[in-house]
């Protein structure tokens, strides 16, 4: 059985449909003497972007409320944990090169080749620092979309840059390289910053094991790098084309993070939480029109698990790289690894690889309590006499004051790998439990600001790294 029916648009063209009940359900069709078409767009009926699928149909929210969507083939969570990888991708890779600008582009100049270390951190680390906060209390009833994207182009740009300047004679002009370098680092970081706060605020939207996926491919990010640096350093012992590698890998994956940037809008499990939000959001404005952001509310909702993402990444700041990459392996010693691939395998990749494993099992399960989570993150901070004191902390060029108490490698290897793995299992919690301890209407700002505690984290670390040092090391 079938009948006709007359049904207007939105620009009062008459079209002839028929409804047709077929056994497995009800449909509308166009009759036979005329095309099909599609209903009109979504601009053209005056409906909210909220209403849209991302392309010209019209999303039926009826059936997202009573049959909420899956992440189907877990597309989702593979988006955020390659967005993890970006992340870390900048400071990876610059980290990696070091050898290229010490040893090659800064050769020349024993001041700037010492010290480049610590100019890159300056550099890299405190815009990074700056824009995380800023982003948290200057942006956030901007378009994180925006963010993100220009972000991420600014990143792609500065590497073809690097790349380019890698590829150029500048012998002659290393002062000029130097700080051309570095304030192509610091333009870097500026972006990668501002990408790193919105990428965890977009996620604090999501579940929280999303924003677990994205600490997860951080971790990621460093066993890519040290993987692609043992390779290249096999391939080649030219250090200017190991460095195009890594760039180029680095702009790979940024090119990669701006393409699955833009399918989210396609993908339906993204647009349902996205949905959730603006209907809260709606019901704050109506609740009240002019209430600020209470900042002081949220951070007091989460400050624990704030701290506990700051005191976990200084720890972890403090001890790797900066004097990790400077534990040399005993003399005498019958450890199974040789003193040429030691510092590549004890430092890099042991904890590269424990902390990638320990994200991983954040996702399966998650204990202590946001709670209690405090206490094993605060005992952490036990790891920093002990790599100071218990191993061969032994940086080169320099001459030790402070005695070492105890010699053995195998002291180091397990203190290696569960710092290591502990650094990926409580960032993976802390993080996601920034997002849970405040109202679903300001789980964006609660990402935001647990990704200015882990910048916080990481350039406390890191300075405090470079003062160890300065105490216990005198130049030869």
């Amino acid at each position: 059985m079938s009948e006709s029916y007359k049904k207007r648009d939105t620009e009062e063209v008459v079209e002839e449909q028929t409804l047709v009940k077929e056994t497995n359900g009800t449909r509308i069709v166009a009759k036979a003497s005329e095309s099909m078409r599609l209903s009109p767009g979504w601009k053209r009926t005056n409906k909210s972007d909220d209403e849209s699928n991302g392309k010209d149909g019209v999303l039926d929210h009826n059936d997202l409320d009573l049959n909420p969507p899956n992440d189907r083939m877990k597309f989702l969570y593979v988006t955020m944990v390659l967005h993890g990888i970006g992340v870390l991708m900048p400071w990876n890779m610059f980290l990696n090169a070091n050898e290229y600008f010490q040893d090659v582009k800064l050769k020349d100049n024993l001041y700037f080749k010492s010290n480049y270390m610590f100019y890159l951190t300056l550099t890299a680390q405190l815009p990074n620092l700056f824009f995380n906060w800023f982003n948290v209390f200057f942006s956030t009833g901007g378009d994180i979309g925006k963010r993100i994207v220009w972000g991420l182009v600014v990143e792609a740009v500065i590497f073809l840059f690097t790349i380019g300047m890698a590829m150029a004679d500048t012998e002659n002009q290393t002062t000029l390289f130097f700080w051309v370098t570095m304030g192509s680092v610091f333009l870097l970081n500026t972006a990668n910053g501002i990408y790193q706060n919105s990428i965890y605020g977009m996620a604090a939207k999501l579940p929280g094991k999303y924003t677990g996926a994205i600490v997860l491919g951080s971790n990621l990010s460093g066993i890519i790098a040290t993987i692609i640096g043992m390779i290249t350093r096999g391939i080649t012992k030219n250090y200017t084309s190991a460095a195009i590698y890594y760039f180029i890998t680095a702009l790979f994956v940024i090119l990669a993070c701006i393409d699955t940037y833009f399918s989210l809008p396609l993908n339906k499990y993204f647009r349902y939480h996205e949905r959730l939000e603006k209907k809260q959001q709606i019901k704050t404005e109506i609740s009240s029109r002019k209430e600020k952001i209470p900042f002081l509310m949220i951070i007091k909702q989460c400050w624990l698990q704030l701290l506990c993402v700051f005191l976990l990444f200084f720890v972890t700041l403090t001890i790797f790289p900066g004097i990790q990459m400077n534990i040399l392996r005993q003399e005498d010693s019958t450890f199974f690894i040789d003193s040429k691939k030691y510092v590549n395998f004890m430092c890099f990749l042991s904890f590269n690889i424990t902390a990638f494993l320990g994200s991983l099992l954040a996702t399966l399960v998650q204990w202590p309590s946001k709670k209690y989570l405090i206490v094993p993150i605060s005992l952490r901070l036990l790891y920093i006499p002990a790599f100071m004191f218990f191993c061969n902390y032994a940086p080169p060029d320099f001459v030790r004051h402070l005695p070492i108490l105890y010699h053995n490698d195998w002291v180091y290897a397990i203190l290696s790998l569960t710092m290591g793995f502990s650094s990926g299992y409580f960032s993976s919690l802390a993080m996601m439990n920034c997002g849970k301890c405040v109202e679903p209407r300001y789980a964006t700002v609660a990402g935001k600001l647990a990704g200015a505690a882990l910048s916080s984290g990481i350039f406390a670390g890191i300075l405090t790294s470079m003062g160890i040092q300065k105490v216990m090391f005198s130049p030869k």
